[in-house]
């Protein structure tokens, strides 16, 4: 049972939730150390398949049921049983994703159609559902709907590598003001949140150097930074910022760095601009 808090009384969904480092498993403790009643869902078939594998999950204090949202009829079919179980629904935070790994030469329609119905589909599937269960309180009670997704940094930078998820992800930021002001008849407000580089455990240790010191506080981003992030929208404190795509990225300075040889290759051009400058001085002198 949740403990009192700014959102004792209301009932949460966070999907995603398959291992102790990820962002959802800190969103969803960090929804009931606020005092929410917090129904959990993942699918660890998903990292099953991913470089990382599948990782433990420690004892919730909340369940934490296994659902496909790859399949169209699992969103509906989540609300409807978090309905079931609680009576209401007052917060969805959509923090599912199927990530992937493929180059614009690699990819194929079954992996685009994949992320697509993860991604994508299932979260505006969600979203409409739940607009249609959320009994929300008449104005001028503030509104306790909150929807929140996620997107990536693809609107920032290249990600060429993962194309597949990089459009399913860009639909997510492009969706957001749209999606926002169809759910505010039913006193949702929605956003959108771009984390950044979240140390889960999935960097290798040269590519979590190199990302560290793009941080201006040589850090990772945390779960705990995000969840720090997603308490303050999901309470009444919150409710004036809609429709946003929020980059949280803790400063991450995305500039493309030099290659080593780029660098050797500058300060070879440096040195024979010197040397240039030093024979042109000596032939002025003789002149003179």
């Amino acid at each position: 049972m949740s403990t009192a808090g700014p959102l004792s009384g209301r009932v949460a969904l966070v999907t995603g939730v398959s291992q102790d480092a990820g962002i959802a498993a800190a969103l969803a403790r960090r929804l009931h150390d606020l005092g929410a009643t917090v129904d959990a869902t993942g699918w660890p078939a998903h990292d099953a398949e991913m470089p990382w594998g599948e990782q433990p999950l420690s004892p919730m204090p909340f369940a934490v049921h296994r659902r496909d949202l790859e399949q169209a009829e699992t969103a509906a079919f989540l609300i409807d049983e978090v309905i079931e179980r609680h009576g209401r629904l007052d917060i969805v935070v959509a923090a599912h994703a199927r990530s992937s790994h493929q180059s614009m030469s690699e990819v194929d329609a079954a992996e685009l159609d994949r992320c697509w119905a993860v991604n994508v589909r299932s979260i505006v599937l969600l979203a409409q559902r739940f607009a249609q269960v959320h009994e929300p309180a008449p104005p001028p009670a503030p509104p306790a709907g909150r929807m929140i997704w996620f997107t990536s940094g693809q609107h920032l930078a290249p990600m060429d590598d993962e194309i597949a998820y990089a459009i399913s992800k860009g639909a997510l930021h492009q969706m957001t003001v749209s999606i926002n002001h169809a759910l505010a008849a039913t006193r949702i407000v929605a956003n959108c949140i771009n984390p950044g580089p979240v140390d889960t455990g999935y960097a290798t240790a040269d590519m979590h150097q190199e990302m560290r010191e793009r941080f201006p506080d040589q850090r990772w981003g945390a779960p705990d930074d995000i969840a720090n992030l997603v308490e303050f929208l999901v309470t009444d404190s919150g409710g004036w910022i809609r429709g946003q795509v929020i980059d949280a990225e803790g400063g991450l300075d995305r500039a493309p760095r030099p290659r080593q040889d780029d660098v050797v290759a500058q300060s070879a051009g440096k040195l024979t601009g010197i040397y240039r400058r030093n024979e042109m001085e000596q032939l002025r002198s003789e002149w003179d």
